[in-house]
């Protein structure tokens, strides 16, 4: 059925019926485009069975913490896993770090994930600095040299870089400016994606509320409302995920759980969003009535992040999982499970 349109002032309305929307979905099953709506895994475990299979082409995911809870490390593994393991193009534009600290971290995080031996024979982050500051050295002699060439001395840090290269065509690492990576900004890095890879893609930002708008005197409330909901658009629009990192309000650093509401611009990040998952680290969260007399799990509690599912319009919300962290080699374990733990609710002890 063809498109009805009407004439107003100096516009066209169109109006689609739902038999359209039945024919288009037929094609697109016909033409191999069911990808389109497909969700792409993030690799962790359960995560992806509580967003029923990852993340949706067309939703704004976000992901919220304070600082150093592993917003950053949490994000770009799921990048990671969606370039390597998904088949997927992804563009991780961070307004926070540039490419060479993602790098970095990118090849601690896979010389952690191919661990077959103990994590403190593990290259860290730190090694892998020193390693790199060889590396460079042996360049000057050997100026065709890959980086995993040298970094032959470290088998673990030479496959390592083999790893991060054998996915390095598929991730894009992109220092952004609060200047200019607007949202305009990131649909011409889709368009570029598609052009190359194809529609099955994915966009991170990290992090929301640095992403520049216009005018530049909008108030906080304001900026964070027109961006997220530019971001949302961006998504429909498009047909891929965006994931973006977003930050605490005074009130949530202050908070001993923070919530969905304790994001700055918490208003349209509520609305907007299709997934909130916000970080806390477990030690912060769980009820002291459970570890008051194991002071040894107390401290190991500190090792883990809860992963709070607080908003999913594709299925269940208000889920609590758990990730070990190891961030001195940048990683998760990603095999996580559910909080088994009693954890404190603010909302309730207020009542």
């Amino acid at each position: 059925m063809s498109v009805q349109t009407q004439q107003r002032a100096s516009y066209t309305v169109e109006v689609q019926p739902a038999t359209a929307a039945l024919e288009s979905l037929d094609r697109r099953i016909r033409s191999g485009e069911i990808g389109l709506v497909e969700p792409i895994p993030t690799g962790f475990h359960p995560l992806d069975r509580i967003l029923d299979g990852g993340l949706r082409p067309g939703d704004l995911t976000l992901v919220g913490g304070v600082q150093a809870v592993g917003k950053t490390t949490f994000t770009l593994q799921i990048a990671r896993n969606l370039a390597a393991l998904a088949d997927t193009a992804v563009a991780y534009v961070c307004f926070e770090h540039d490419e060479v600290f993602l790098l970095q971290r990118l090849l601690a995080l896979e010389a952690f994930l191919a661990r077959g031996r103990p994590v403190g024979e593990i290259p860290t982050l730190a090694d892998l600095r020193q390693l790199l500051l060889s590396a460079a050295q042996a360049a000057e002699a050997a100026p065709g040299a890959g980086l995993a060439d040298l970094l032959r001395d470290n088998q673990i840090a030479a496959r390592a870089a083999e790893r991060v290269q054998s996915f390095s065509d598929r991730l894009y690492l992109i220092k952004a400016s609060a200047a200019e990576s607007d949202v305009s900004f990131l649909r011409q890095v889709m368009a570029l994606l598609k052009e190359r890879h194809g529609s099955r893609l994915a966009v991170f930002v990290d992090y929301l509320q640095k992403v520049p708008v216009s005018p530049s005197s909008l108030d906080e409330e304001e900026r964070v409302t027109r961006v997220t909901s530019q971001l949302k658009d961006l998504a429909l629009q498009e047909r891929v995920p965006v994931v973006a990192v977003v930050i605490a309000d005074r009130a949530g650093l202050e908070a001993q759980r923070l919530r969905l509401h304790h994001l700055r611009g918490s208003s349209p990040l509520s609305y907007e969003s299709d997934v909130a998952l916000i970080l806390n680290n477990k030690y912060r969260v769980v009820a002291k009535k459970s570890i008051t007399f194991n002071y040894h799990h107390a401290q190991d509690l500190k090792d883990w992040v809860v992963c709070t599912v607080e908003k999913n319009r594709s299925g269940r919300d208000q889920v609590d999982v758990q990730f070990r962290t190891y961030f001195s080699h940048g990683a998760f374990d990603p095999r996580g499970d559910f909080v088994s733990e009693a954890l404190i609710d603010e909302r309730l002890e207020q009542e």
